[in-house]
């Protein structure tokens, strides 16, 4: 079957893009000490560059914002030369990268904390999760999430701004735009969902309450770059994962879409909640209806292979198409899909955590 609505040009802000497959946000758990991208992290991205878009992996914002060992910050200026590496390799190799801002919120433990703090969330409701610690000692390995501290109304702001000077730090250190992550049971999307938000102040209750801190991030990230072309979101409606649940995604999630609208950013990117095994005809009924609510690029990933990509593009049901796991084994992707090749199958053993094996090892069709 033919996929050439997946390698169709798109102009996205001020960005060409040369096909329309998406590199996902994949955790991989490999920086160096500090959490600082390095000279492997480089090799990786530029090996994957003909994708029209990259995303980066999440990348904590701020110290508090950390949930798992090994994953990047863009808050020191180590961690920022580190990614201007990064993004240096990827512009050399013609390709283009996004960064997804990143607060894990309550998916996080002690150990992982400044002064082995409680993590912060919107309640403190503990999540029936996990998370991935270092300890004192060296050893490592996954941990139950910790019982979190509500945050201060007032303590909100310096979230917000935590987002901003992010976004700020990723454009210094050569990113073409950045990604707002408000999905998969992260802080942003605790504040959305109704299961995790309990508050009785203005950031609690109704949908428009519950949305607030969403969209105060998205417009101080807009203000700070100045460009809302170079702002993406992500979004996980009916998404299980890290013990989310909403009384009514239908009503949370069109009020959010609704107000995105007004913001003119890059794009919306809704993952499907398939890969969680939490898929249903409920979420795909509204995916069909945010689809048609909003007005702007609107990017989809959870399990798509290469002919429902194409599909979701040709069906106008989509105008980027994100693969996440296919992308950590074959990074000529973009390639293999217009030549119609056989993909890689990646080795899950190697996802977290490592060196080269199962990272940058894995063969091109040209090799």
């Amino acid at each position: 079957m033919s996929h050439a609505a997946l390698l169709q040009t798109y102009r996205l802000g001020s960005l060409e893009l040369p096909n329309r497959i998406v590199m996902a946000p994949l955790t991989r758990q490999r920086t160096q000490a500090g959490n600082v991208p390095y000279a492997l992290t480089a090799t990786y991205y530029a090996q994957r560059a003909s994708a029209g878009l990259i995303i980066s992996e999440a990348t904590q914002v701020c110290p508090e914002g950390q949930g798992y060992a090994w994953t990047p910050g863009i808050h020191t200026p180590e961690q920022v030369a580190g990614w201007q590496g990064v993004t240096e390799a990827v512009h050399n190799a013609g390709g283009r990268i996004f960064l997804q801002l990143w607060h894990v919120g309550r998916i996080s433990h002690p150990e992982l904390q400044p002064n082995q703090q409680a993590p912060v969330a919107p309640s403190a409701i503990q999540a029936k999760a996990q998370c991935y610690v270092q300890y004192a000692d060296g050893s490592h390995g996954m941990a139950d999430t910790a019982l979190p501290r509500a945050l201060e109304t007032a303590e909100l702001p310096g979230i917000v701004q935590a987002y901003a000077q992010g976004a700020a730090n990723a454009i210094e250190a050569g990113f073409d735009g950045v990604e707002v992550h408000a999905a998969n049971g992260y802080l942003l999307d605790q504040f959305l969902c109704s299961g995790s938000n309990q508050r009785t102040d203005a950031y609690g209750g109704s949908a428009e309450n519950r949305a607030r801190l969403v969209l105060e991030v998205v417009d101080a990230v807009v203000a700070r770059l100045g460009d809302s072309g170079k702002v993406g979101i992500r979004l996980s409606p009916y998404g299980t994962f890290n013990d989310m649940h909403d009384a009514n995604p239908e009503e949370t999630f069109s009020y959010l879409v609704g107000e995105l609208n007004s913001r003119n950013l890059a794009y919306l990117h809704i993952n499907r909640p398939d890969w969680t095994g939490a898929g249903s005809a409920e979420a795909e009924a509204l995916l069909n209806s945010l689809r048609k609510l909003y007005q702007g690029t609107l990017m989809v990933a959870g399990g798509y292979d290469a002919t429902s990509g194409a599909q979701a593009i040709s069906n106008n049901n989509a105008d980027l198409v994100a693969y996440g796991r296919p992308y950590i084994a074959n990074p000529d992707l973009a390639e293999r899909i217009a030549q119609n090749a056989a993909w890689n199958e990646p080795d899950a053993s190697t996802f977290y955590g490592g060196a080269e094996q199962g990272y940058t090892d894995y063969p091109m069709l040209n090799a």
